[in-house]
């Protein structure tokens, strides 16, 4: 075994991209610390870090979960693509009762310590490696994945939205402070909230930065402890011989697979179902390292809860400001809530076209990819390591527009952004029409002599997150803040809910990537679909520019 981790480590490139992309993102982890440490409340950095440990561990499983439900159940693209969208649905829907929960408790941080510790339990079932046999069936096993899912979204529910509204009443409370000491105080205070929401979203994707690594580093570390190698497509052949339905061009791919990954016998039913263990089984330990994440993420909230804002005491002491801002400025709460549910509208199109990160384009980077030597799993570490790089670029960009009294919107960053999402489907369509992508079923069918030629470059995947990215910049960590900023002290809690519904909703419809991916006569067609969409919501968000930016002002 240690003769084992030593060739691993020697050769694995997988490492060798993690250690590099390591030594880019520290230093910008150091920058990011001392801006937080020097321009913004004192509880930013813990929070931050609490929501990132727990990011980790939820980015380990989401960059793999569709492609091990089909390694390990033998199903789909597709079915594995609905259980995916009704996971990731889950996850964000059931903020919105979590957010109640909390609102109405007025017990905001025990909801956190509570959904962290469910997480808990449910990434702990997820790591059992568990088969079928003669006593269990794979049916069986397949509902207790799908139970432990639906624990990690529970508790994502009451974790999620309810650290994100401590995070804004941290700013009112920071701009409240500031008031004290004039217009000007103020003024630069609430400057500092967008600039803060940022930088709690790089802290998120620091843990997706690592994350998409574990899975395929225990998997192939497991796989070479056995003598055996990592290949994507083999899984699937696995299955087809098993239930007896492997035929044609596939027959002649699985003997070809199985004597490319070390196996010198016959690829028969034996060999496939050893692989398959083998193979999922390292999956299964990379889950392990998520418990480990949510025990991190609660001892550290646990350890600054004290410290952070108590919205049950500031709600008693503002008790009567809330009843009098209910009732005298019903109006004016209500056109809030209309701005609210005019972006959350929008954003539900973006959160459709931008989380297919985990369903067509990890399909995309599996099949369409020359990627021999980087698992598919990796390809997702390209989006939050982007975050990371280009935030601060981001951030001085809108600093000195606004310096210039030339500052944008947060509408108009939400149109843009979906305008650049747009540009990224258009982008994977003129790459699907010049290199003439049949259908996902299709391209399956063909000899691996045929797809190997036909397969692209990884740097179409680098430019595609890049595109990607820079929309999520625009729209998803200023989207929290203009929630924050917009949400009635007495429904913080709710609010974040729903801007995590409009998410949800967008969640529950992202396998149709899959399903139009893998049957759509040609593939520019699928991306086709997503850019129309974008390029819709773009010229709606734009048409809706003056009003929301009176009603936010």
């Amino acid at each position: 075994m240690l003769q084992s981790l030593t060739d691993f480590w020697n050769s694995n490139q997988t490492l060798t991209i993690l250690i590099g992309i390591l030594i880019i993102v520290v230093p910008l982890l150091v920058f990011y610390v001392h801006k937080a440490l020097k321009e913004h409340p004192k509880g930013l950095i813990p929070t931050a870090l609490a929501n990132m440990g727990e990011r980790f561990g939820y980015y380990i499983m989401n960059a793999v979960l569709l492609l091990f439900l089909c390694s390990k159940f033998g199903i789909s693209d597709d079915a594995a693509g609905w259980i995916y969208a009704v996971f990731y649905f889950s996850i964000y829907v059931l903020s919105l009762p979590g957010g109640i929960i909390a609102d109405r408790t007025q017990k905001y941080k025990t909801t956190i310590v509570s959904g962290l510790v469910v997480m808990a339990v449910g990434y702990a079932l997820l790591s059992i490696p568990v088969f079928g046999n003669e006593s269990i069936s794979i049916t069986q096993i397949l509902v207790f994945t799908c139970f432990a899912l639906l624990l990690i979204a529970v508790g994502n529910g009451l974790f999620k939205g309810n650290l994100q509204a401590i995070l804004g009443q941290m700013y009112d409370n920071f701009e409240a402070e500031a008031a004290k000491k004039g217009p000007e105080a103020l003024a630069e205070a609430k400057s500092k909230r967008d600039p803060g929401f940022q930088i709690f979203y790089v802290f998120i994707n620091i843990g997706g930065v690592i994350a998409p690594f574990v899975a395929p580093l225990l998997r192939e570390f497991w796989l070479k402890a056995h003598n055996l190698a990592y290949n994507s497509d083999l899984p699937r052949l696995c299955h087809k011989c098993i239930d007896g339905t492997l035929a044609g061009d596939d027959a002649a791919n699985l003997s070809s697979l199985a004597s490319g990954v070390g196996h010198t016998g016959v690829a028969d039913a034996s060999f496939c179902q050893n692989y398959l263990e083998i193979f999922n089984t390292g999956v299964h330990f990379s889950f392990i390292a998520s418990v480990v994440a949510m025990l991190i993420s609660l001892a550290i909230f646990v350890a600054v809860m004290k410290h952070l804002p108590d919205p049950a005491k500031k709600v008693k002491s503002d008790a009567k400001v809330a009843k009098a801002e209910v009732e005298s400025d019903a109006k004016e709460i209500r056109q809030r809530m209309y701005a609210l549910y005019a972006v959350l509208g929008i954003a539900v199109f973006f959160w459709f076209s931008f989380h297919q990160n985990g369903q067509s384009l990890s399909v995309f980077a599996r099949d369409f990819v020359a990627t021999d030597a980087v698992p598919p799993e990796i390809w997702q570490c390209i989006n939050p390591f982007f975050v990371i790089v280009l935030t601060p670029i981001i951030m001085v960009i809108f600093s000195a527009l606004a310096s210039r009294g030339k500052a944008i919107s947060t509408p108009k960053k939400i149109a843009f952004g979906m305008f650049v999402t747009a540009c990224a489907y258009i982008f994977l369509a003129v790459i699907a029409i010049m290199n003439n992508y049949p259908s996902g079923e299709e391209f399956k069918g063909l000899s691996e002599a045929v797809k190997m030629a036909m397969k692209t470059s990884p740097y179409v995947l680098i430019v595609t997150y890049f595109f990607l990215t820079v929309a999520e910049l625009f729209i998803s960590p200023l989207g929290l803040s203009f929630v924050s900023k917009v949400a009635p002290k007495h429904l913080q809690g709710i609010c974040q809910g729903l801007w995590l519904t409009a998410t949800a909703i967008g969640n529950l419809f992202i396998a149709l990537g899959v399903t139009m991916l893998n049957t759509f006569p040609s593939q520019w067609m699928c991306w086709a679909v997503f850019a129309g969409f974008c390029l819709i919501s773009m010229t709606i968000m734009l048409s809706m520019v003056k009003w929301l930016e009176k009603v936010t002002n």
